[in-house]
């Protein structure tokens, strides 16, 4: 039997926090049962070397989906070099199942339907077992996420969500990369704001080079 989650009540105001003291407050409150979403752009690298200076046992995790770009794995291989960590992976069913399924281009034919099962499912397995988790999502990034709060109640996935960078500027996270000489994705050096799966992001600012000719924007992560 499945024990259903209970949402709380009220949630902590920590909009008056910094990134830093958001971290402290979640690994206070919920280290080990919490993970890092790790994407490898700029937020992730931010977020990566802010947390650690923290808690060293910091848990990180992403969702490898099999078509992410060279760069992407490359970065993956660069913060694990210089942090002395190893991120966990999760994935979703193979690229060749998938083409069996549902044709060879899933992204092409139905992009919402390729992201349930390459990003969406192995999400929520990885968090199934969590009490917190943690994203770079940033209000700047987008209309859509222009409300997000440094704590929520993550409803779809029943349980907390950590934004610690909600209200940083582009400055904000190129300063602190800068400052601490974190590697960061290179494409961001090649116009790419938002940085997904090759075949779904073209360069552009904010998040208009993903899924640039569809009317999509996110991809049911938050």
């Amino acid at each position: 039997m499945t024990t259903a989650v209970v949402a709380p009540e009220s949630v902590p105001d920590l909009e008056h926090l910094s990134a830093q003291e958001v971290l402290s407050y979640a690994v206070e409150r919920f280290h080990p049962s919490m993970k890092v979403a790790c994407s490898f752009q700029k937020s992730a690298s931010v977020i990566m070397h802010m947390l650690l200076e923290i808690e060293p046992g910091a848990r990180f995790f992403t969702l490898d989906t099999g078509v992410l770009f060279p760069e992407t794995y490359a970065t993956w291989r660069a913060l694990e070099e210089r942090f002395g960590i190893e991120v966990e992976t999760s994935q979703g069913l193979s690229l060749a199942r998938q083409a069996e399924l549902y044709g060879p281009a899933l992204w092409d034919s139905d992009p919402d339907k390729c992201c349930a099962l390459r990003k969406v499912t192995p999400l929520r397995e990885t968090l199934a077992s969590l009490d917190a988790w943690v994203s770079g999502v940033r209000r700047g990034d987008s209309n859509g996420r222009a409300g997000t709060e440094k704590l929520t109640w993550d409803r779809k996935h029943g349980l907390w969500k950590v934004n610690p960078l909600a209200d940083w500027s582009e400055d904000d996270v190129w300063e602190y990369l800068t400052l601490h000489d974190i590697p960061y994705h290179p494409l961001h050096d090649r116009g790419y704001a938002s940085i997904g799966c090759t075949h779904c992001t073209e360069p552009g600012t904010g998040r208009e080079g993903r899924w640039a000719s569809r009317d999509k924007v996110e991809c049911g992560l938050h």
